[in-house]
């Protein structure tokens, strides 16, 4: 099912809603048969720019944000390893799509080039980007609960309801914290963790959580802290948590592929918030 803002926009001239898929982050028309209208490269990468100066927009809606650092990146090159990122020390409220930077994984004079990326954001999302070109966008942040989360000495995401067990298998855990993030070590160690995971909780840090595109990737990081709220709050009550077995636990998290859908939905319903009150993250 389309999001309302798409289906409100009526049918192509074929008598279709002119969607292909929702991909890179983005509602994509398809070419019609008869004239070369199809989205070029240039357009993919400003809509990707658009969605991803969203998310960074979004976060800040919902308290995700810290200061001026933590860091979002989308790759735009099938390999993943051409990507975008925000710049350094810019807060996320200020964001626009033209102020992502253009950075290549492989460029070993990124970081002394006369705008560099945060060293800890190159470290994470460059390793990443090279070795998981699966892991189209990234959403590394502290926010608040997952944090938390984080910094149990046992942070596993243990299933006590269906936000909790929506996670149940996708999440690798690093527990080997060696302080800021910032060498070629550090991130080779955390992209091994990630594995295949979609979600990384790293300990004594907080989370990165993947996707094929940014409205997916904002709804895992958006359930991610609502079920981290869960059972932070169910470990302040002192009571014995009700877990799950493994058995409905991973029932319950395949049912949740059946609703794969909402997190476009989701998406674009916060871009027409963000559009009534601030659309300057579009610029």
């Amino acid at each position: 099912m389309l999001p309302a803002s798409v289906l409100a926009r009526g049918p192509c001239a074929d008598g279709s809603f002119g969607i292909e898929r929702y991909r890179l982050g983005f509602w994509r028309r398809t070419r019609v048969q008869n004239a070369s209208t199809g989205i070029g490269t240039d357009s993919a990468e400003r809509e990707l720019r658009v969605d991803l100066a969203a998310a960074f927009r979004l976060a800040v809606e919902f308290d995700w944000h810290e200061s001026v650092g933590n860091h979002f990146s989308a790759a735009v090159s099938e390999d993943g390893r051409r990507f975008l990122m925000n710049p350094r020390w810019k807060h996320f409220s200020q964001i626009c799509a033209s102020d992502l930077l253009l950075l290549d994984a492989d460029d070993p004079e990124v970081m002394d080039g006369p705008n560099p990326p945060d060293p800890s954001a190159w470290c994470i999302h460059g390793s990443i980007h090279r070795s998981r070109p699966s892991a189209r966008v990234l959403l590394h942040c502290h926010p608040p609960y997952a944090t938390a989360l984080a910094g149990l000495k046992d942070p596993t995401m243990k299933p006590i309801d269906q936000n909790t067990a929506r996670f149940f298998g996708m999440v690798g855990v690093d527990l080997g914290f060696g302080g800021i993030a910032d060498d070629a070590a550090e991130g080779a160690r955390l992209a091994e963790a990630l594995g295949n995971h979609p979600i990384l909780l790293m300990g004594n840090h907080g989370v990165t959580v993947t996707a094929e595109t940014v409205a997916e990737a904002f709804e895992h990081l958006y359930f991610f802290e609502r079920a981290s709220k869960t059972l932070m709050l169910a470990y302040a009550s002192g009571q014995p948590l009700n877990v799950m077995s493994d058995r409905i636990a991973e029932k319950t998290a395949q049912d949740w592929l059946e609703y794969k859908g909402m997190a476009f939905a989701h998406f674009e319903a916060l871009k027409d918030m963000l559009d009534s009150k601030d659309p300057s993250y579009r610029n």
